[in-house]
């Protein structure tokens, strides 16, 4: 009877040193390895779909479709929920686009594409515009929050909001477009 509790107590003695060493190789896997990093995003194309002007009505609508390329870096996926982009011209809100949910892969490259419907008369108002148009360039800002979970192994699922802001100029004359985007992973 001695011999079974004594071989008990060693049984439950490794059990517990293996539980504990699993564990502590998951947590150092998990601030490592499977730490959710900043995605890449850069944008793919703009180009131009609609353009509709009523000069005598101050009314200026301009429909853009815009691809952004997401390289995400983690080894787990993204899932995220329905948000919204938010386009604005020197702190004026100018136009909204819609982004469907979707799940970017692990380790890989992503297109997010949508609308956006610039409302001009807005742009038009503002005290900038005039000078803009004189230097020849327009600068935007885009700002996109996508909230979802980020997916590792299929096990570990963390809840995740990325924040997105591109500083977008365009220069119409030339046709130019140049965007730098900066995200931020909060979780």
């Amino acid at each position: 009877m001695a011999k079974s509790r004594r071989g008990l107590k060693i049984c439950c003695g490794v059990t517990a040193v293996i539980i504990i060493i699993l564990i502590v190789v998951a947590i150092i896997l998990f601030f490592t390895v499977f730490k959710p990093k900043q995605p890449d995003i850069t944008l793919r194309s703009v180009t131009l779909q609609d353009i509709k002007f009523v000069p005598f009505q101050l009314l200026l609508n301009v429909t853009l479709g815009i691809t952004v390329k997401v390289d995400n870096p983690n080894y787990g996926s993204f899932k995220y929920k329905d948000s919204t982009t938010y386009v604005t011209y020197h702190g004026t809100e100018i136009a909204e686009a819609p982004i469907e949910h979707d799940t970017i892969p692990a380790r890989g490259t992503y297109d997010i594409s949508t609308n956006v419907v610039i409302e001009g008369d807005k742009m038009l108002l503002n005290p900038s515009f005039i000078g803009d148009v004189a230097a020849g360039i327009f600068n935007f800002t885009s700002s996109t929050t996508l909230q979802g979970k980020a997916t590792a192994l299929k096990i570990l699922k963390i809840k995740v909001k990325s924040v997105n802001t591109c500083e977008i100029s365009v220069v119409p004359l030339s046709g130019n477009v140049t965007a730098v985007c900066n995200s931020k992973f909060k979780y």
